[in-house]
């Protein structure tokens, strides 16, 4: 099949979903397209080049994700439902991809139409409950920076090693708030918790 930019940033995303993101080679994407790797130098200009194209690949699936939520909210929703579903949609997207969130945080910076979609209307958002624009750029980047460390944990958590029965006593006795006050959510519904503790903070800008 004769190569194209999308068929090279889908060969990436696979490759980079196997080996993460410092193993990530040009030749392997060449591999996997079955092309040798100077050929994709036509489309692709270096591997800084692909990895931000993946992640404006990325950005643009959670943008139109984003899109149909909110079209599906009733109307009258408030700003704070608004800022919860999209959100909830880059997250659900970011998981959607092995290592999605790692992608986004050390890929190179580009201003490419998907990243700057999302924070655009996380702005306009910010902005139409009354938030100064000065305020709502430093907003809207706190609520993408708690989105993508939130999903980067979930994805790089490693397995919970197996404690015995007095291990665990001596250590709820040492760490009694952690591991005793705090109730164990699961993972959505910190997300949404969270979310919401942002979204409280994020109306005293408003002047409400």
């Amino acid at each position: 099949m004769k190569l194209t930019k999308e068929r090279i940033i889908s060969a990436g995303m696979a490759t980079f979903a196997e080996v993460g993101y410092h193993a990530l080679s040009m030749r392997q994407v060449a591999e996997r397209l079955g092309a040798h790797a100077g050929s994709l130098y036509y489309h692709v200009r270096s591997k800084d080049d692909l990895l931000a194209m993946m992640a404006d690949r990325v950005c643009r699936q959670a943008y139109d994700a984003g899109s149909a939520a909110l079209a599906a909210l009733p109307p009258g929703a408030t700003w704070q439902h608004k800022l919860e579903v999209q959100a909830a949609t880059l997250r659900s997207t970011l998981l959607a991809h092995p290592g999605g969130a790692l992608l986004m945080v050390d890929s190179p910076g580009m201003l490419a139409p998907g990243g700057l979609s999302l924070m655009e209307r996380l702005l306009r958002t910010f902005v139409e409950a009354g938030v100064p624009v000065a305020h709502g750029g430093i907003a809207a980047d706190t609520l993408l920076s708690h989105i993508t460390g939130f999903v980067l944990q979930e994805q790089s958590r490693p397995q919970a090693p197996a404690l015995t029965a007095d291990v665990y006593a001596d250590l709820r006795e040492r760490f009694p708030l952690l591991l005793t006050e705090i109730p164990q959510l699961p993972q959505d519904e910190k997300f949404r918790r969270s979310v919401q503790l942002l979204c409280g903070a994020f109306a005293s800008l408003t002047g409400d």
